[in-house]
């Protein structure tokens, strides 16, 4: 698989450092799921009160050995195929089977609060000493994501500037967000997915290293606004969903840091955005149940909207 070379993805002091105003969480010091906690049955129902056509748009897509990724992430598939086998009655059984060799972050993924900190120090201030094993995440797995299934708000960057594809290093802050949210007619809300629509997903599989090594975004006070709001994740069509080149060259990946490290959020990449844009939905019914890998950091999904 070819591997697209990018600024490093990682980059992590060689100590600890001690975490002040963002621990403990708001949610008490022994939460593991932070803002998936705004998550309820009346937001389950607000958010099937959105349904009017009964649309379903998948979200994610597709992961291969080709797609791009960061670092030595890698995805390769073999099948394996028992052929023919002895008759059985009136029935010849044959089958096949797969064996996956993946990294969990290619394609479209959910980013879980174990995957990026500050200093050796993830969600709720819980260290790299206490949480990582070899064999998967103590504690903060995406496994212990319960299901997403609230309301989805899709704000189109593309429309508020007015282009195909909002251009790389273009950051979405606060007041950016406000005007679209107001232009669109929606009110962000505490339990809300708000997803961007950039139209940068146009360069997949055209020009894969322009894709992956730069990109549109929200800025690290866009994300605390969000965050501040309520919302549960945030993500966008781009691969690393904040805007690269960074705003500050010396904090590389800040808002990964303020979404998941500080405040709980999660963060959804790669997401497919362009048919909801193109229907002109606004709000939709969003529903995520992802895979249960024991420990993972993060995982591919393929979550749905619902018109």
């Amino acid at each position: 698989m070819k591997i697209v070379p990018v600024v490093l993805f990682f980059v992590f002091a060689c100590s600890s450092v001690v975490a002040q105003d963002w621990v403990p969480s708001q949610f008490g010091a022994d939460d593991r799921i932070g803002a998936a906690n705004h998550l309820s049955p009346e937001l389950v129902l607000q958010a099937a009160g959105l349904i009017t056509t009964g649309k379903v748009y998948s979200l994610g897509i597709e992961t291969a050995e080709d797609s791009p990724a960061y670092g030595t992430r890698t995805f390769d598939m073999q099948i394996i195929a028992s052929g023919t086998q002895v008759p059985v009655g009136a029935d010849v059984v044959t089958s096949n089977d797969e064996r996956v060799t993946t990294s969990f972050g290619i394609g479209s993924q959910i980013d879980g609060l174990g995957h990026l900190g500050i200093g050796n120090q993830y969600y709720n201030g819980l260290t790299a000493a206490e949480i990582v094993r070899p064999d998967g995440l103590a504690e903060l797995g995406t496994h212990t994501i319960p299901p997403i299934v609230t309301r989805g708000v899709l704000l189109d960057m593309t429309r508020h500037y007015g282009v195909d594809m909002v251009p790389e290093g273009t950051a979405f802050n606060r007041a950016e967000i406000q005007a679209v949210a107001q232009a669109q007619g929606v009110q962000l809300q505490q339990g809300d997915v708000v997803l961007f629509h950039t139209g940068w997903m146009q360069l997949l599989g055209r020009d894969n290293e322009r894709f992956i090594s730069s990109q549109p975004g929200p800025g690290v006070e866009g994300a605390e606004y969000l965050a501040d709001l309520g919302v549960v994740a945030i993500g966008a069509d781009t691969p690393a969903l904040e805007v690269i080149p960074f705003e500050n060259p010396q904090r590389v990946f800040a808002v990964h840091q303020t979404l998941l490290a500080k405040k709980g959020v999660y963060i959804l990449e790669s997401m497919n955005t362009a048919e909801l844009a193109a229907d002109g939905v606004q709000e939709f019914m969003f529903v995520l149940g992802q895979p249960k890998f024991k420990g993972a950091v993060q995982v591919v999904i393929n979550p749905i909207a619902i018109r």
